[in-house]
């Protein structure tokens, strides 16, 4: 005959203040980690920034004084007169503007037809833009050099912006965007005998704010940041963007000249600036939905 020794059921304690005194703890070194990041980070801004506006002996003192003692607008003339700003700032609009709208555009229509639509070499050329993305773009730079020149779109605007249009990562974002989409409303729409670009325009789009949004940043920020590829496909100061300007300008006013530069900084990097702080909750939606979907 066997017995059997029933053992005591064990209440696991949960100790609700040990974890309150945790939290109670936890949170203000979560926030002084934040702040000393967040700091590391905007120092350097920020001593950019004034620096642009406060009188030049107070840039080289020391010890450094952070807050201006007046405001001064000298800087930012002497940049805007040594290199011609005007002109390079309407190129890198254009630039901008063109290159950025064609490159969503593309990446709209290839992300609908990679989603949607069925064609022979779909996943090989759905393969093919996954690995443009591990691409870097200066191996193709003297492809696109020989390229453009034989075109003889040297110095021309679309020179600029032409080779950078197929953007992969735009098209791999909005796809997968686009998969998520409620099929209901989208065979609803199919029924009702809307076509493929009326099912784009007035379905796919007005569901996809965030991501599309998300990309046009993206687009417009890479643009208005090349450096490179302008530097090297034009060759006057009628064709220059704004940040080969910035170079002439620190070539034109001398490396110690900080004053001028700190105002020529200021002045390319705001609009930048301004337009991520507009549509900053369009970009974290967009990464924000695009993660959750993985």
């Amino acid at each position: 005959m066997t017995t059997t020794v029933e053992r005591p059921f064990r209440v696991r304690s949960t100790k609700p203040g040990r974890r309150l005194r945790g939290r109670r703890i936890g949170k203000p070194l979560t926030v002084l980690g934040l702040v000393v990041v967040a700091a590391v980070f905007l120092v350097p801004f920020y001593w950019m920034v004034s620096s642009a506006f406060k009188p030049e002996h107070e840039i080289y003192s020391w010890p450094p004084q952070w807050i201006p003692s007046t405001i001064t607008l000298e800087h930012l003339a002497r940049a805007w007169e040594a290199v011609p700003f005007g002109q390079f700032f309407v190129n890198s609009v254009i630039v901008t503007a063109v290159g950025s709208t064609l490159k969503v555009l593309l990446a709209v229509f290839s992300a609908y037809a990679f989603a949607f639509l069925r064609f022979p070499g779909k996943k090989i050329f759905f393969l093919a833009v996954l690995g443009a993305l591990m691409v870097p773009g200066h191996v193709t730079l003297l492809i696109n050099y020989i390229t453009i020149g034989n075109l003889g779109l040297i110095n021309t605007y679309a020179g600029i912006f032409l080779p950078g249009l197929a953007s992969a990562f735009g098209t791999f974002l909005l796809r997968q965007h686009f998969l998520a989409l409620p099929k209901e409303v989208l065979e609803a729409a199919e029924l009702d005998g809307c076509g493929h670009l009326r099912r784009l325009v007035h379905f796919v789009l007005p569901m996809s704010r965030p991501a599309v949004v998300t990309v046009a940043l993206i687009a417009v920020i890479d643009e208005w940041n090349d450096f490179i590829w302008p530097l090297l496909v034009t060759n006057t100061l009628q064709a220059r963007t704004l940040p080969i300007g910035l170079m002439f300008l620190k070539e034109t006013e001398g490396v110690d000249q900080w004053g001028p530069i700190m105002a020529g900084t200021v002045l390319v990097i705001l609009p930048m600036l301004l337009l991520f702080l507009f549509a900053q909750r369009y970009i974290i939606a967009g990464f924000a939905g695009a993660a959750a979907r993985r």
